[in-house]
């Protein structure tokens, strides 16, 4: 369908992509992966025509429908929601225009044996099949729920455009693109703006989707749920795999070391047959095998080694100081702002050394609460207190509004850091990927990805115990957002994230709150088990809308009786023995993380080197043994509520 050839792109003395070729059939999914600045959105936009390549070309087939969603788009404005989402059709509303236009003509004209009345029907018959093909469900109907599937509620729809986020206007532009139906879609990083059921919802959609796409995100479950292909870009160069993200994975890591162990033999036999060459070259009895040799090593094909790009994110978040137990409590809470609420009642405590996620939809008050913890806003009712000795990193999603545009990325770092770290700072930015010049970029030149790393530089200059983190890893590549998780679940103090990449929440957090329809619910346990839950819970209200006559036309009748089945085994467990039992899990999990901290010391402790600290480690492990004792003792109660339900 889609050809690329011999495709060239430079930016004067740097190639960004060098004699690159794939084809893109019909029935491909491809993702698109490689590092920030690797070239993804730039193929996307050669593709669509927005760029032009230094040489080569591209071949597409008349008539090609392209849907292109870049990252950073113009937002129209002047409509409702609906209205917007409306253009989409224009095309079929011109059909429709067209038809009229026929038949009115039609019932005027008397020239039944003309050639223009014969034109004229057959024109009707081709705009009427193209018509039906393109047409399945009224407009509206489709438009409403495409958009309803992207998060925006039944009320919103009237509202206009200008009165949403840039990211709900994001929301918006997908929709229409989606409705247009094109036979390529280009969708760049389309889920930084997607709450967890929306991407979900996008999931289906795309992998129901019958055209050809080429996506750009990382997200690694996104990926491995919608592509069937994977184009990676490295170093200018693409290496092209049949299969979805994890598997390209493996299948990358086999072929590098293929190919190594083949370069090695290769170099091995090279440097045998000139030793050979060298030690019989004057051998007058030898000189047809050393001439054989030479001929031989002259048409051998040398083996390549592809360069990798090993450049990486090297995070370590420094020890956090000592906290009080309680790191955040609310109590019947009320946030808003003006006389709008955002959520009301909550109750909300975060415990020092766990690890919170707040999740749901975009605009049910996430961020909200973030401001409330930073004391950037009061509540409107109830309390929200921070513990004793909370010292909170703060990570924000507006980057652009935190980080001052006038400043390089050195001054960035310069203006905060204090006492002995300022010697240090080129090379925490060298471990965050700025070196050389790029120290001396101004932020405003920065792309997502090199503010969202510039930000989290800042946090390692301070000792923190609690970080606040609002969407950190938005525009940061895969393999940076892999080496951010393992810092995090490395750190010994508290985190509070608000994420969308259920990926990277897995493993990482231990604890959730949900927010919704202007509640916040808890949920003890991993991002998993509470999407499980969800769908469960989403499944419940699915019967009871059954049988209130309501059609549910997207349940699967199978999955949703094994789905209502073990939610009939389940339901009578209540919520506070749940409660309960998702505690005693989590403190069992903390006990045992303790105790293991505590041997490895107790192993130095026995056998002290000389670089060792035996006052700091013994320091080390009395608090360990502290909090070791507070968690057993409270185990050691809840476990005693969990036999009463018994």
């Amino acid at each position: 369908m889609i050809s690329i050839n011999s495709l060239t792109v430079a930016y004067g003395g740097f190639t960004l992509l060098d004699d690159i070729n794939f084809h893109i059939s019909e029935t491909d999914k491809v993702g698109l992966v490689g590092k920030n600045g690797a070239g993804k959105s730039t193929i996307l936009k050669l593709i669509c025509g927005l760029q032009h390549p230094t040489s080569g070309k591209i071949a597409y087939p008349t008539g090609l429908k392209i849907g292109y969603l870049p990252q950073i788009m113009e937002h129209h404005r002047g409509r409702s929601v609906l209205d917007e989402t409306m253009t989409a059709f224009a095309e079929l509303f011109d059909m429709e225009e067209e038809i009229e236009r026929i038949t009115e003509q039609l019932s005027t004209r008397t020239d039944y044996e003309s050639q223009e009345y014969q034109d004229l029907i057959i024109r009707l018959n081709e705009v009427n099949d193209a018509l039906s093909y393109n047409r399945e469900d009224a407009p509206e109907v489709l438009a409403e729920r495409t958009l309803r599937g992207l998060g925006f509620k039944k009320e919103e729809l009237s509202r206009p455009t200008e009165t949403f986020s840039q990211g709900w206007n994001m929301r918006i532009e997908l929709a229409k693109i989606l409705l247009s139906k094109p036979d390529v879609l280009l969708l760049d990083e389309p889920t930084n703006h997607l709450d967890i059921e929306s991407i979900e919802w996008l999931e289906g959609y795309l992998r129901d989707y019958r055209g050809s796409l080429v996506l750009i995100s990382h997200d690694r479950k996104f990926l491995d749920n919608v592509t069937n292909r994977t184009v990676e870009i490295m170093l200018g160069h693409i290496h092209d795999y049949k299969v979805p993200y994890s598997k390209y994975l493996e299948l990358r890591k086999e072929r590098l070391a293929q190919q190594q162990a083949a370069f090695m033999n290769q170099q091995r036999m090279i440097e045998k047959t000139e030793e050979f060459i060298e030690k019989f070259r004057y051998k007058p009895t030898k000189s047809n095998q050393v001439q054989s040799r030479v001929k031989q090593l002259e048409k051998l094909e040398r083996i390549e080694v592809d360069m990798e790009d090993k450049s990486a994110l090297a995070v370590k978040f420094p020890p956090a100081p000592r906290s009080g137990d309680i790191v955040y409590k609310a109590t019947d809470m009320t946030l808003g702002y003006g006389s709008k609420v955002v959520f009301s009642g909550a109750n909300i405590e975060v415990k020092r050394g766990e690890k919170v996620a707040l999740v749901g939809r975009n605009g049910e008050g996430k961020t909200t609460l973030m401001r409330a913890i930073m004391k950037e806003l009061y509540p409107m009712q109830g309390e929200s207190w921070v513990g004793y000795n909370v010292n909170i990193g703060y990570y924000a999603q507006n980057q652009e509004d935190v980080l001052n545009k006038e400043d390089t990325v050195f001054e960035t770092l310069d203006r905060i850091a204090v006492g002995d770290i300022r010697t240090k700072l080129r090379d925490i930015l060298a471990a965050f990927l700025f070196k050389g010049e790029d120290i001396d970029k101004k932020v405003a030149v920065l792309s997502g990805g090199e503010r969202a790393r510039l930000a989290m530089a800042k946090l390692i200059l301070t000792p923190y115990n609690l970080l606040a983190l609002d969407e950190p890893t938005n525009h940061m590549d895969i393999r940076s957002k892999d080496i951010l998780k393992q810092a995090l679940k490395a750190y010994d103090g508290t985190l509070i994230i608000v994420s969308h990449d259920r990926d990277f929440l897995d493993g990482l957090v231990d604890k959730l709150y949900e927010f919704r329809d202007g509640k916040v619910r808890e949920h003890l346990g991993g991002v998993m088990e509470f999407l499980e839950r969800r769908k469960l819970e989403s499944l419940n209200e699915l019967e009871r809308s059954a049988a209130e006559n309501t059609v549910v036309n997207e349940v699967k009748e199978e999955k949703k009786a094994q789905a209502v089945q073990e939610y009939q085994e389940r339901k009578y467990v209540s919520k506070e023995e749940r409660k309960v039992r998702n505690r005693v899990s989590f403190l069992e999990k903390q006990i045992g993380e303790l105790e293991e901290k505590m041997k490895a010391i107790e192993t130095v402790l026995a056998n002290p080197g000389k670089d060792d600290d035996v006052m700091e480690l013994t320091r080390d492990y009395l608090e360990l043994k502290r909090d070791l004792d507070a968690k057993t003792e409270e185990w050691a109660e809840v476990s005693e509520k969990l036999e009463a339900f018994e």
